[in-house]
């Protein structure tokens, strides 16, 4: 147990060194600013109604730290997941299975040290409240014991939980990889919402005391919490600046502490009850995630010049392309099982027969454009996942095999929703069938875009469920899929023209990242390898 320690702090110091830990400190840094606008700012991100909190430290300190619940437990649950993983990659994990450190240390090492990253952010946005309580406070008086409890009582245990869930999701070998990735988000969606109810156990995220608390500042001050509107956790945006009114803060009573006391104690247990079944890294024991083999490039990356290529011809190259397409093809959907196909089969045959349009765009599209999620996510990232990126640098014409790679993942895009396109088509709805096709493009690149740049699906699988979400629940701006209609049928959200613009941005980003990425084989060169006497072995 005296190594416990030591190894929680080693693995903390490593993942703060890693860029998904810098991208979600920034986040943070822009949701602090974001959770408390300008006093005549149009948007909220805490509201009661027409109402707000004047800017003071115990307001200031409650708004941000409830944002930062919300946000962290479900940008940290990505950011800190992987532990389990890059200790079988790395081999580390093999060499602790063979000491006397037992399981529930290990888990309980990992948990420490997953705590440790998420509670540092929580650090950056107490930082950032503070500065925000200077630059933008309507009270001049610090109280550093109201700034500091919410992100104590509140926000502490909430990224608890979602450390402990995600060593929880590492352990389980069908959440390991990107289902779990997607099943987080709503799992993340019921704890976030549900859990602002007054009913909640334990008492949810916390907020319904909170909601009480501000209830009760607002009816002292002669305004009927029941007619001053609903209470609001989340970004919204405001006709007109809300009106403030004083808030003192809440007392936190004896039976609130023991509720979140007893949350982070829940957050222990799912962090070591893995230990009833997890191996972690042991052959020995035959239940421990097999580290993912990487293949390793030849030395030579070019043939001999005595080995002359074939003339090109036009013929040639387009068999060559249609080869290529094809073989992306393959492996973006390999080991696909049949009951996948048969349910994206189903739901075309159901938003065929389906009518209205407006019910097939309105249910059946979105459900066909989320089910090949970790298909998508596999865009611009199987190469470096696999480690195969270093020997296809020696091969020419890297853009050609990532445009290849994008035409794949339009097909496929096109094949999920084809009910719904030949449905709005037969139907005659022009609009419809434009935003379709638009949705078609900008759907798998989004996805090779965001996989070029970070070589991970993980990030792809963090971004697209909540703008999915965001269209299902009817958030019209940024509707890409044609999903929200009005009384006329015609489609609210993105415009064409502006999804195809956005389309061409990330083609421009992919291209970029395509022809920057360095070379990591001799003769090799972001345009592909050159072919020289001096390659030969």
């Amino acid at each position: 147990m005296r190594a416990l320690l030591p190894l929680a702090l080693g693995d903390f110091r490593q993942r703060a060194r890693r860029p998904a830990y810098l991208a979600v400190l920034a986040a943070s840094v822009g949701l602090a600013v974001a959770a408390v606008p300008a006093r005549d700012a149009h948007w909220t991100v805490l509201q009661f109604g027409d109402w707000r909190g004047t800017y003071d430290s115990a307001y200031l300190g409650m708004v941000v730290a409830l944002a930062g619940t919300v946000w962290l437990s479900l940008g940290g649950f990505y950011a800190v997941r992987g532990a389990v993983a890059r200790d079988a990659d790395s081999g580390v994990g093999g060499l602790l299975a063979t000491t006397r450190l037992p399981t529930a240390a290990y888990l309980c090492a990992k948990f420490l040290s997953s705590l440790l990253v998420l509670a540092s952010l929580l650090g950056v946005l107490a930082l950032a409240a503070l500065a925000l309580l200077w630059a933008r406070g309507e009270s001049g008086t610090l109280d550093v014991v109201a700034l500091l409890q919410p992100f104590v009582l509140i926000a502490l245990p909430m990224v608890a939980l979602t450390a402990a869930a995600a060593l929880l999701f590492e352990t389980i070998p069908l959440l390991r990889a990107g289902l779990g990735n997607v099943l987080w988000f709503f799992v993340w969606t019921v704890l976030v919402l549900g859990g602002q109810s007054p009913h909640a156990p334990l008492g949810g995220i916390g907020v319904a005391d909170v909601v009480r608390s501000l209830g009760a500042a607002l009816r002292a001050q002669g305004v009927d919490p029941h007619g001053a509107g609903e209470f609001s956790l989340g970004l919204t945006f405001v006709e007109r600046p809300l009106r403030t009114f004083d808030w003192d803060g809440f007392e936190p009573t004896t039976a609130y502490v023991v509720q979140r006391l007893a949350l982070a104690g829940i957050a222990v247990l799912v962090a070591l009850v893995p230990a009833v079944w997890f191996a972690r890294v042991d052959p020995a024991r035959g239940h421990a995630p097999a580290p993912r083999q990487k293949h390793v490039a030849p030395a030579v990356v070019a043939p001999p010049a005595v080995f002359a290529r074939p003339p090109v011809t036009p013929a040639r190259t387009g068999r060559t392309g249609l080869r290529l397409l094809a073989g992306e093809a393959r492996v973006l959907v390999r080991g696909t099982a049949w009951w996948w196909w048969a349910v994206t089969a189903a739901l075309a045959l159901l938003a065929l027969c389906v009518t209205p349009a407006t019910g097939v765009s309105r249910v059946l599209l979105p459900l066909s454009w989320i089910w090949p999620v970790l298909l998508w996510s596999r865009l611009g990232t199987q190469r470096g996942e696999s480690g195969v990126d270093a020997f296809l640098a020696g091969y020419p014409r890297p853009a050609r095999r990532r445009y290849a790679e994008w035409t794949a993942g339009v097909l496929l895009t096109a094949a999920a929703g084809a009910g719904a396109g030949l449905r709005a088509a037969a139907g005659g709805d022009g609009p419809g069938c434009a935003a379709w096709a638009c949705a078609v493009l900008f759907i798998p690149t989004l996805a090779l875009a965001l996989g070029t740049v970070s070589r991970t699906h993980r990030l792809f699988q963090a971004v697209y469920p909540p703008l999915w979400y965001l269209v299902v629940n009817g958030f019209a701006p940024l509707d890409f899929m044609g999903a929200i209609r009005d009384a006329d049928g015609h489609p609210q959200g993105l415009s064409p023209t502006t999804l195809l613009l956005v389309t061409a941005l990330l083609l421009g980003v992919i291209q970029a990242a395509t022809a920057r990425w360095p070379a990591t084989l001799p003769g090799a060169s972001p345009r592909g390898a050159k072919w020289s006497v001096r390659d030969r072995g």
